[in-house]
């Protein structure tokens, strides 16, 4: 359910930039998502029908990035993607990091 806030963002960021750039229409909004995100797609679009509705954004098509998660075992150096458990699969540590996989920006809007 805090789709419906972070879609509101979503919107609110769109808007001010959109009339920053004295555009007519927004067309295109362009979203990065990590994979350990709890940002759902489809909720965001689907709220995103909702409340865009009487704006310059109401047509507006949504793309999704998800960005695949990284760790970086803190004990040998070893990047690698997780799986099930943490556990760094080169030396068993379990002292990591995460380095990508928990983003969440938008990265472009186009408009008209």
């Amino acid at each position: 359910m805090h789709e419906l806030p972070v879609t509101q963002s979503i919107l609110e960021i769109a808007l001010r930039h959109a009339e920053q750039a004295n555009a007519k229409r927004i067309t295109d909004i362009y979203l990065v998502i990590g994979q350990l995100s709890s940002i759902v797609d489809e909720s965001v679009q689907f709220y995103w029908e909702i409340i865009a509705k009487g704006t310059i954004a109401e047509d507006a098509k949504l793309h999704f990035e998800r960005i695949p998660a990284k760790i970086l075992c803190l004990d040998c150096n070893q990047e690698y993607a997780p799986g099930d458990e943490l556990v760094c699969p080169n030396c068993e540590g379990m002292h990591v990091k995460v380095i990508a996989g928990e983003e969440f920006r938008m990265d472009a809007i186009d408009v008209e």
